[in-house]
């Protein structure tokens, strides 16, 4: 009879100190305080939850891929073409140019950012990246306008760096 409530109370013991590890385990893992996992911050949620996705948009699919390839194959003619138009003013080519350099630019930058500072990842550095290649974007398209309309203009500007 002693030995059954020895074992009695060994067992309820050790159920207690489970109890005790698995509360803890679940407060431990719900804290605030999370540990750091290499490779970025931890994501929220759970991998059980589902994932959203965005919605569906002809900008962001075949038409986006065509777009780049088009814009990427046109600089190949305008720089040449601003290379055979040297020493004379073509604010149209000028223009173009400009436009074509800043966005192909543009376009590679935003897909290093949602390659490597995706929002879901990065919470706060995600989109304080893509804002910041926004407003660089906007800021050197306002700066090659000033450029073109106020001063020599890119193919002048080519011509001059070539034979400096």
């Amino acid at each position: 009879m002693s030995s059954s409530i020895l074992l009695r109370s060994a067992f309820k013991s050790a159920a207690s100190k489970n109890a005790l590890r698995s509360a803890l385990q679940v407060r431990h893992a719900t804290s605030s305080t999370a540990q750091y996992v290499p490779g970025g911050p931890i994501y929220k949620g759970t991998v059980n939850d589902p994932t959203t996705f965005p919605p569906s948009s002809k900008v962001h699919g075949s038409y986006h891929w065509a777009f780049e390839r088009l814009l990427s194959a046109s600089l190949i003619p305008l720089t040449g073409a601003a290379f055979v138009t040297s020493g004379t003013a073509y604010p149209i080519l000028d223009g173009i140019l400009g436009v074509s350099l800043v966005m192909h630019s543009h376009i590679g930058f935003d897909s290093m950012i949602v390659d490597y500072l995706h929002a879901r990842k990065f919470p706060i550095l995600g989109p304080i990246a893509t804002w910041t290649l926004r407003t660089a974007t906007v800021a050197t398209l306002v700066g090659i306008y000033e450029f073109n309309t106020n001063d020599i203009g890119l193919t002048e500007l080519i011509t001059k760096v070539w034979t400096a």
